[in-house]
């Protein structure tokens, strides 16, 4: 291994000759964390530390404020040399961070218990099957047919579900919110409801093994999302009518990007009762569904 009087030897002999060049030198700057305005450390994940440019002498700082007002793309951010800044870079990190944990953590039993949700399992025996085998996340396991028969109301005209999918922070950030407001708009317009309940390891597909063990008109599954770099608390209800194993995914009707920074989660489960609602008025969902 090079010592380290040899590695700041060399080191300075590059910047001699960079110099004699033309190149020139900034001075190394430490980097130092972006308080809020109480004088805190700020998070810099944070939708407020996002919103600032990090461009230090942008042509129209205006127009800058503007789109970043409009959009949670990384837009003024900055560079140092040919790389992004600091802050940037943590900030990317910190997020690779918290797609990677909502993909790879569970629900917490806090939430289920307080819901009073049932929990089954899809025939996956763990994250790492589940995300190699997506075959396996379609199909309920034994267990959890039979648990399903028989805590479940038999024949529903709507039956809601929700499943961890490649997020449980998804779940963990909006079920709690949506769920109250879509069960009682349902039931507000005179529909059976059947008796939510919450599969772990499960896939999109999943709710048409259930419409099949329950006999529903129509199977809604509340189900969180791939995450990005921009949230990992994304989503999406799944709504499909007299589903069957193995039908075309046309079928499906789908409302997406519920999220605090999307489509709010209280506000979503009114729009979803209504969507439902003309679900059954036409006997269809997806591309068969008429606007």
């Amino acid at each position: 291994m090079l010592d380290e009087k040899l590695i700041s030897t060399i080191a300075q002999e590059v910047m001699r000759q960079l110099q004699e060049k033309g190149y020139v030198i900034l001075p190394d700057k430490q980097y130092e964390a972006p308080l809020s305005p109480s004088g805190e450390i700020e998070d810099i994940t944070s939708q407020s530390a996002k919103a600032k440019p990090l461009l230090t002498d942008p042509c129209d700082m205006d127009s800058l404020l503007r789109m970043k007002k409009f959009t949670n793309a990384r837009i003024g951010v900055g560079k140092i040399g040919a790389r992004l800044n600091t802050q940037t870079m943590l900030a990317m990190r910190a997020d690779h961070a918290k797609a990677r944990d909502s993909v790879f953590t569970d629900v917490s039993p806090q939430l289920l218990q307080r819901m009073g949700l049932v929990e089954v399992q899809s025939k996956c025996d763990c994250k790492d099957t589940y995300v190699t085998r997506p075959d396996l996340g379609r199909k309920l396991s034994d267990e959890a047919v039979d648990t399903i028969r028989r805590s479940c109301t038999a024949n529903p005209d709507v039956q809601i579900f929700a499943a961890d999918g490649l997020s449980s922070s998804a779940i963990e950030a909006n079920l709690e919110k949506l769920l109250p407001i879509l069960t009682d708009g349902l039931q507000a317009k005179g529909l059976k409801v059947g008796t939510p309940f919450y599969l772990r390891y499960g896939r999109v597909a999943a709710e048409d093994h259930v419409s099949e063990i329950l006999g529903a008109k129509v199977v809604c599954v509340l189900i969180g999302e791939r995450p990005g770099l921009a949230t990992a608390e994304s989503m999406s209800a799944y709504i499909v009518y007299n589903a069957y194993v193995g039908m075309p995914e046309a079928k499906r009707t789908v409302v997406s990007n519920i999220h605090k920074d999307g489509l709010p989660a209280v506000e979503a489960g009114a729009y979803i009762v209504e969507v439902i609602d003309q679900i059954l008025q036409q006997k269809a969902s997806g591309v068969d569904l008429r606007k």
